[in-house]
């Protein structure tokens, strides 16, 4: 079972009713891991969203990772952190949180790629693959043949983020890439247990 393959990234505009909604919804679909983010910097709204999630979460073996702020996951003992390239070094972060947590790493640019194996995480984040509303401050998109680069140069697993929908789900699935994270696929769908399923059953085994 892999993990990384549909990977469910909480959209921070929802309210908590709508969060749990969707991520237990997106969790009956298929989802196998779920990012929990909150870019408002305030933290006890944070904790509030994180532990939400993660009573949805109690007993389906889907793990909950935090974005960002290695406080809130070990406030609500999350399976796992995910750092920007902003955030707190790795190593710094893999002593706080344990050898026994996940830590992910957002990768955007083909130096960070080439040290990503040196450093202490999981897995990375491949960032931007795609032009998307979320993410609309980068200089880079990684493209098909990015993935590919990427997929060559480190022995991490990868997961793409940033402008994946029906229509490229089959290419990218076809490059071997290991994960890819959605946001608004699944958050703004009218039904996200029935989007999730459909995104699931197109990705194949």
């Amino acid at each position: 079972m892999n993990p990384y393959k549909l990977y469910l990234v909480t959209d921070d505009q929802q309210d908590l009713e709508t969060l749990k909604f969707v991520v237990e919804k997106a969790v009956a679909g298929g989802v196998t891991m779920v990012q929990v983010r909150e870019k408002h910097g305030d933290v006890r709204a944070f904790v509030e969203r994180a532990q939400a999630v993660k009573s949805v979460l109690v007993g389906t073996g889907v793990p909950l990772i935090i974005n960002d702020r290695v406080d809130v996951a070990l406030a609500v003992d999350a399976d796992g952190l995910h750092l920007g390239q902003s955030d707190m070094p790795a190593a710094l972060a893999r002593k706080l949180i344990g050898s026994d947590k996940i830590l992910g790493l957002s990768i955007e640019t083909e130096q960070q790629l080439q040290e990503a194996d040196d450093l202490p995480i999981d897995y990375i984040g491949l960032s931007a693959l795609f032009e998307t509303q979320t993410k609309t401050n980068l200089k880079k998109y990684w493209g098909y043949e990015g993935i590919k680069l990427a997929l060559e140069t480190t022995k991490l697993p990868i997961v793409g983020i940033g402008g994946i929908n029906e229509s490229n789900i089959l290419q990218l699935v076809e490059t071997g890439i290991h994960g890819l994270a959605l946001v608004s696929a699944i958050c703004h769908a009218e039904d996200p247990k029935k989007a999730t399923k459909d995104l699931v059953n197109l990705m194949g085994d």
